[in-house]
């Protein structure tokens, strides 16, 4: 007795079809904040010996004297590091846009992130802060500093990491500016340096509204 080859070949290519039409799973941009946090924090580079210790620990002196331009707004950074494009980088037929983006910098001694999202009439910018945020490695110190600068509305807090033992504390913030919230962290070797970070890097902030 033949087998009925059309017959089987028709409902396996039914199958074959309804399989590729399938919708596929919405990314999770927590999910995707957190892997790009990970592979960052595996590229800075290790000191190859510990540094001298200080009779009386002092804050180290970051410099401000960079400025990033890009995706209509401005923010300022160290000058010995720069921003790049961690959602390019993750898929670079999906860079950051104006209405969303994930930017990252870097060295031995300094971790920086930045992201924003379109949220028409936001007023609170905590619910970004708390995206940015990752539960797993980061310790806020829930003593949030709430103020309005330039008609914006920031919320400040600092932070400790456990994202990696040279960069132990950090601090956190999250603002209002037109029709978007932007959310900034940052991880440093050594406490009280983290908000004056913030606050000279904000203040050089400006953005297309």
């Amino acid at each position: 007795m033949k087998t009925p080859a059309p017959l089987f070949l028709t409902f396996s290519l039914i199958l074959f079809l309804l399989a590729a039409c399938s919708p596929k799973a919405t990314p999770d941009p927590n999910l995707q904040i957190q892997q790009a946090v990970a592979a960052t924090l595996a590229a800075i580079p290790t000191s190859t010996r510990p540094p001298l210790p200080t009779p009386i620990p002092s804050p180290t002196p970051f410099s401000l004297a960079g400025l990033f331009c890009e995706y209509q707004f401005c923010i300022g950074h160290p000058i010995d590091i720069s921003f790049f494009d961690v959602s390019a980088q993750q898929n670079p037929a999906s860079p950051s846009t104006y209405s969303q983006g994930l930017l990252a910098a870097f060295n031995g001694n300094l971790f920086i992130q930045l992201i924003w999202q379109i949220a028409p009439g936001a007023a609170d910018p905590k619910f970004l802060l708390d995206t940015l945020l990752d539960d797993q490695l980061d310790t806020p110190a829930n003593s949030p500093e709430i103020f309005r600068t330039r008609d914006m509305n920031v919320l400040y807090d600092n932070i400790t990491s456990a994202a990696t033992p040279t960069l132990p504390f950090g601090g956190s913030g999250a603002w209002t500016c037109g029709n978007r919230v932007f959310a900034w962290k940052v991880y440093t070797p050594q406490d009280g340096t983290s908000r004056g970070l913030f606050d000279e890097a904000l203040a050089r902030f400006t953005c297309g509204q």
